[in-house]
């Protein structure tokens, strides 16, 4: 049996989208089975990304803000500063984890986060990501390739909301956005940052009584 080990954390800062999307699919072509899991922390100047099945009538007025149409599933979603982009790339197969609870997983982190500031959120079966009081406050968009996945999370703490007045987001016509900031929590990213790496390191490797992560 392959063992788990200890996940690669890197903290990118500000970068561009596309050369990061890129080098996430490198990563993954590149990677065998004895290769580290990596988590990457980052934010991304202002970019609409297009999932593969993101339909044009979703764009509303994207105006001076680029969309790039990627290779992960979902509609369209809005990345900016203010905003922590978690990047899991992970082996599934090694983890003995589905996508469906890949997917669980990386909700309850976000919700096991926000439950440290008192703010009640919940996922939705219908609609992948975190909500409060049905504002959606974090979204999720994967892929899977050879067993592996890529692309991630993005969770809102401190940011312009604007631009997700400009498009349907997720693909949902009227869906309501918000804000760490906006809900008496903290505006320390790197705080948040560090709370968001710990939640995940418990959802996804904490291990179960026979040593192995605990499947949802």
């Amino acid at each position: 049996m392959t063992s788990t080990p200890a996940p690669v954390i890197r903290l990118l800062g500000q970068v561009a989208y596309e050369p990061t999307w890129r080098a996430m699919q490198q990563f993954t072509d590149e990677r065998d089975e004895a290769t580290p899991d990596e988590i990457w922390f980052l934010q991304h100047p202002p970019v609409f990304t297009q999932g593969m099945n993101g339909r044009a009538t979703h764009l509303l007025a994207t105006e001076d803000i680029p969309v790039v149409a990627v290779d992960r599933g979902g509609q369209v979603t809005y990345h900016g500063p203010g905003q922590w982009v978690v990047y899991p790339l992970l082996d599934l197969r090694r983890l003995n984890i589905g996508i469906r609870t890949l997917v669980t997983r990386l909700e309850q982190a976000v919700i096991q986060v926000l439950s440290g500031y008192d703010i009640a959120a919940e996922a939705r079966t219908d609609a992948p990501g975190v909500y409060v009081n049905d504002a959606k406050i974090a979204a999720l968009g994967l892929r899977v390739r050879r067993g592996c996945c890529y692309h991630g999370l993005a969770f809102n703490v401190d940011m312009d909301l604007e631009p997700f007045a400009r498009i349907n987001p997720c693909g949902f016509a009227g869906l309501r956005v918000t804000q760490l900031s906006d809900l008496a929590g903290p505006v320390d990213l790197e705080r948040v940052r560090t709370q968001l790496e710990a939640a995940l390191r418990v959802q996804l490797y904490a291990p179960g009584p026979d040593g192995k992560p605990e499947v949802a």
